[in-house]
């Protein structure tokens, strides 16, 4: 069975239900409502469910929700670890896109993904706040429960094991920034 978020209704409905829990210009907000609408979607494949897609023993999922500003559309990148991924509204414009990472692009984020530092890097272990407004923000979810955010903003250093995360689902999806 495919999981039905998939699916480009639900797609869109997650979206819709995402923008309306958005208030203006905090992202970590979104975050957290975003982990709580994808909890169910980052879980199924360990849940032992008959039917759900079985993902590689050591793999990891990964979503990367970006947003330009304050008043921005959010942009949601889910990576299976398949490589397999879904952009959903890449460009602001409500399209959907699918794809796949290549073999090696998949290795290598599977093994950022794995690495020990990033837990080093989560917005919790980092205290982090948010310092700039009308920028580019991006969080990346990891289940279970890995929450890094990264903004581009001036003087900001940027965790480094998730900014390559960062890097390398931005340069290999439509997912980049335009903004």
């Amino acid at each position: 069975m495919v999981r039905p978020s998939w699916s480009r209704v639900p797609a869109l409905s997650a979206g819709v239900l995402l923008a309306s829990a958005l208030s203006a210009g905090v992202l970590l907000a979104s975050a957290l409502t975003g982990c709580a609408l994808l909890g169910d979607a980052g879980s199924a494949p360990t849940s032992g469910q008959q039917g759900s897609a079985t993902p590689t023993p050591t793999g990891n999922l990964v979503t990367l929700m970006q947003r330009l500003g304050g008043d921005g559309p959010v942009r949601t990148l889910d990576v299976e670890p398949t490589g397999r991924w879904q952009c959903r509204d890449c460009a602001g414009d409500g399209v959907d896109a699918t794809g796949s990472l290549n073999p090696e692009q998949t290795s290598r984020l599977q093994r950022m993904l794995a690495d020990p530092a990033l837990a080093r890097e989560t917005d919790q272990a980092r205290r982090y706040r948010q310092l700039c407004i009308g920028v580019l923000t991006s969080t990346l979810l990891i289940p279970p429960g890995l929450t890094v955010t990264i903004q581009d903003c001036p003087g900001e250093p940027a965790p480094p094991v998730a900014y390559e995360v960062l890097l390398l689902l931005t340069q290999a999806t439509p997912a980049d920034d335009k903004g």
